[in-house]
């Protein structure tokens, strides 16, 4: 008997070291999601009285920095930038200061979401380290938020600064000197909020740095700003504006490009559609005939010139303020030849005209050469427009739906500057159902002054799809657009030059006002769209966010439904 239970003990056995192995099991815990916690600082954070060069961080976990060169935010900010160690993980973050202390001064290190636990990336956000070399701790603040002038979208990343109106400023400083206090709006958000300040009159701006130096340097950077000083404590939320000046001319030196053709480099982005300079090329004393264009997307102007074999050319570029003289060497080069490109393929849509590109400037256009026919043979009656500056020609003819068309450009049609003559050239073009397409009926309301400039752009607003000039007329059709999303730009043109301009820091100018509408929306196939649009209410980020995730949770539920 006793034999015969014996022979269960090892089934038994296995058993219950099953039992043991499942109760025991590792199942890893619930995940980590706080961040680290600073147990310990030295000196004590926000301390009065600071004498040292360096403090030193204690945190209850390994930590890591991430982007702590972008994250790091020191008011009033420093010539020489702090050493941070270790830059490997550890409890203990030291923090050694490379520049002279201002006495009486309160100074502020906001390291952002540069701090983070090193198993999960939990960052620390807006850990700010605070001490004074006074006796006390400023403790004003002021607070408001930031847009752009005239894109929908904000950068990141924007620095806010405020300058000491003292009896040493100058409107130079944001050039040559570093800001009083500065924060930045980081990458999360587009309010800011600038602490630890002393009372006081100060100049308030607002910058996008591509340097990083603190410094405004129009070439690159955006800026926006409050005309007037304004005074600490305040409880206004400002608003700043941010905008890209448009340069005061400023050329270089010519490029050889091909054996009739200079590249003319300048600084900025130019409106020379408004006002283009005056160019001379010379040969010596005999004035050479020209013909200037834009270089597409460069900062560059083209300049034409029939070919001639010389050693050297002068040229004298004069606008408005401005005049430059260049002296350059010519080489034998290939010279350039007319080449012609369509820009519609295939389909063409209501809203456009035909276009052609050029190589070569055009001078000469024979319209008894350029035939237009339809489907059925029948003669199309045209018209021509050409843009010189952009080597573009335009032909607009009524269209038809559904309809085919025939363009022939026989020999001799086109003429370019170098008397060069086009062959045969010949395009097929087709149109679409009216149905294909939807209509716009835009109804303004509060429109605070005309003219304005009423463009129908992209979802970002970096693309105008359609525009139109309103000199009164709140009420506006715009017919025949293609399928898509929509957003309503408006900017109103107080200069009356048809086009948006910047602002101007020195001369104390904002841009030009610029609203958005607060909802973007889809215009379908034979659609009318007809869209109330209220402009006293400005466009806010948040809503349009609310409403894209309100979008997407219905689209999902038809999606799902189906």
């Amino acid at each position: 008997m006793l034999k015969n239970n014996l022979k269960y003990i090892p089934f038994l056995l296995l058993l219950l070291m099953m039992s043991c192995a499942k109760r025991g099991s590792i199942t890893g815990g619930l995940k980590d999601t706080l961040p680290p916690v600073l147990i310990q600082s030295f000196p004590k954070n926000y301390s009065t009285d600071f004498k040292g060069d360096q403090f030193v961080l204690t945190f209850d976990e390994f930590v890591k920095l991430k982007t702590v060169n972008k994250q790091l935010i020191i008011s009033p900010p420093m010539k020489n930038e702090p050493l941070i160690t270790p830059t490997s993980v550890s409890k203990v973050i030291t923090v050694k200061i490379r520049d002279t202390l201002q006495p009486n001064t309160t100074y502020s290190f906001n390291f952002g979401q540069s701090i983070a636990d090193n198993n999960e990336g939990n960052a620390l956000n807006q850990f700010k380290y605070v001490f004074s070399t006074g006796s006390y701790i400023d403790s004003l603040s002021l607070s408001g938020k930031i847009k752009d002038a005239y894109n929908k979208d904000v950068d990141n990343f924007v620095s806010v600064m405020l300058y000491e109106a003292n009896d040493k400023y100058k409107d130079s400083v944001v050039y040559k000197e570093l800001p009083r206090y500065i924060t930045n709006t980081l990458d999360s958000t587009r309010l800011f909020k600038l602490e630890n300040l002393k009372a006081g009159k100060y100049l308030l701006v607002a910058m996008k740095d591509k340097g990083s130096n603190n410094k405004y340097n129009p070439k690159d950077d955006k800026i926006g700003f409050i005309k007037h000083f304004i005074t600490v404590p305040n409880d206004t939320i400002f608003e700043l504006e941010l905008f890209k000046e448009t340069l005061p001319l400023k050329t270089f030196k010519p490029i050889q490009a091909s054996g009739n053709r200079l590249y003319l480099p300048y600084d900025g982005k130019q409106n020379f559609k408004i006002s283009k300079p005056k160019i001379v090329l010379k040969n010596n004393t005999e004035v050479l005939e020209t013909i200037v264009t834009q270089f597409p997307k460069k900062d560059s102007l083209q300049v034409w010139y029939k070919p001639i074999k010389v050693d050297s050319l002068n040229l004298q570029v004069t606008a408005p303020n401005y005049d430059k003289k260049f002296s350059f060497k010519i080489k034998d080069q290939k010279k350039d030849t007319l080449n012609i490109t369509a820009v519609q393929n295939g389909i063409i849509n209501f809203r456009d005209r035909f276009t052609l590109e050029t190589a070569t400037p055009l001078v000469k256009f024979d319209k008894t050469k350029i035939k237009l026919i339809n489907k059925d043979s029948v003669a199309v009656d045209f018209t021509t427009e050409y843009d010189e500056f952009d080597q573009k020609l335009y032909v607009d003819f009524k269209k038809e739906p559904l309809e085919k068309y025939h363009f022939q450009f026989l020999p001799g049609a086109l003429t370019d500057f170098y008397d060069k003559t086009n062959d045969t050239l010949s395009y097929k073009l087709t149109t679409k159902e009216l149905e294909d397409y939807g209509n716009i009926i835009l109804n303004l309301k509060n429109v605070k002054r005309f003219p304005i400039i009423v463009e129908l752009t992209n979802k970002k607003g970096d693309v105008v799809l359609a525009s139109q000039y309103s000199e009164g007329e709140t009420r506006l059709v715009f017919d025949l657009v293609e399928p898509n999303s929509f957003t309503i730009r408006v900017v109103y043109d107080d200069n009356k030059n048809k086009i948006y301009d910047a602002g101007n820091f020195l001369k104390k100018e904002y841009a030009e006002e610029v609203f958005y509408y607060q909802q973007e929306f889809d215009v379908r196939s034979n659609w009318d769209r007809d869209e109330t649009v209220d402009m006293s209410i400005k466009y806010n980020p948040e809503v349009e966010k609310k409403q894209d995730a309100k979008k997407k949770k219905e689209e999902e539920k038809k999606r799902k439904a189906f």
